[in-house]
Formats: C-alpha cells, sequence, structure tokens
C-alpha cells in the first residue's frame, strides 16, 4: 500500500491528489443604471464663486450655478441654471432647466423647465415647457412646433363661399 521513501526511516505516505471542486459562481444581480441630471457627453460648469459678463458660445452642454451677465448661445445642447446660479442674460439653446434665477428671454428649440425651486422673468419660446409646483414664473409664453421653419407659408386665398 504505501512504500517508505528512504530504507529503515519512518515517512508518512504520499497524499492522494484531492480532486478539483468547482467554485460556485454567484448568481448575477442586475443593478439598474444610476439617474443622471444631465446626459453624458461634455458639460462645462460655472462654479459658485465666478461671475462671468458678456458672451458665452460654444457647441457643449452648461451648468451654471454662479452668476452670468450677457448672452449664452449654445444651440442643440442644455443649459442648466443650478440652485445658486443667477443668470441676467438671453439663454438660446436646445433645452434649459431653472432650478436658480433667471432674468431674461429664454429660446429652446426642445424644453424649458422651470424646477420648484426656479424663478425665471421673461419671455419663453419653445416646443415645450414645463413649469412644476411652487416655481416662479412671469413673462409670455410662445410655442413653437420643433420641426417648424422660420419661414412663414403664403397664405392661401379662400375659396368662394356659394349660398
Amino acid at each position: 500500500m504505501w512504500k517508505p521513501s528512504q530504507p529503515g526511516g519512518s515517512s508518512s505516505p504520499t497524499p492522494a491528489p484531492e480532486p478539483v471542486r468547482p467554485t460556485p459562481t454567484p448568481a448575477p444581480s442586475y443593478e439598474p443604471p444610476a439617474r443622471t441630471a444631465a446626459p453624458t457627453g461634455d458639460q462645462a460648469t460655472i462654479g459658485k464663486g465666478l461671475v462671468i459678463k458678456g458672451e458665452i458660445n460654444g457647441s457643449e452642454s452648461l451648468f451654471i450655478d454662479g452668476k452670468v451677465e450677457g448672452t449664452i448661445n449654445l444651440p442643440g445642447n442644455r443649459v442648466t441654471v443650478g440652485r445658486n446660479g443667477q443668470v441676467a442674460a438671453s439663454i438660446n439653446s436646445r433645452e434649459v432647466v431653472v432650478l436658480g434665477k433667471v432674468r431674461g428671454n429664454i429660446t429652446a428649440t426642445d424644453r424649458v423647465d422651470i424646477r420648484s425651486e426656479g424663478a425665471l422673468t421673461g419671455d419663453v419660446t419653445a416646443a415645450r415647457i414645463s413649469i412644476e409646483d411652487g416655481a416662479f414664473f412671469k413673462g409670455g409664453i410662445d410655442i413653437r412646433k420643433a420641426d417648424a421653419k422660420t419661414e412663414a407659408k403664403p397664405a392661401a386665398a379662400p375659396e368662394p363661399v356659394k349660398a
């Protein structure tokens, strides 16, 4: 059965190799993706301590938590005015979210969203607008279709009415 490895010496038997057992794999768990306020992609931030006077142009989304005076022109992108944000500017973008204070006209190709803690004084031109309970808004609203063209179509001549 077992043989000593050295003659005349006592030794323990050689152990048989243990069978390899597969390690159990844990069941896959599903976690839904985290919900973010802004879509993934580039976003610039104007922090609480910054004051900007002038014109802002660009090709990425913007989060404003400081003070901005002038004009903001970010077509095709989102402008978010944070809770601490104070904006005295006209804004032209695809989407505007107001959580702070905005004084100026807003033109959005898609939507304007005024949250409950937000305040907007100025006219809004957009395809969609959302004003939550508790939000402050003073101004006019012009709803335009997202695919509407700026050119006016000529009016068709009315057909005569037969009596």
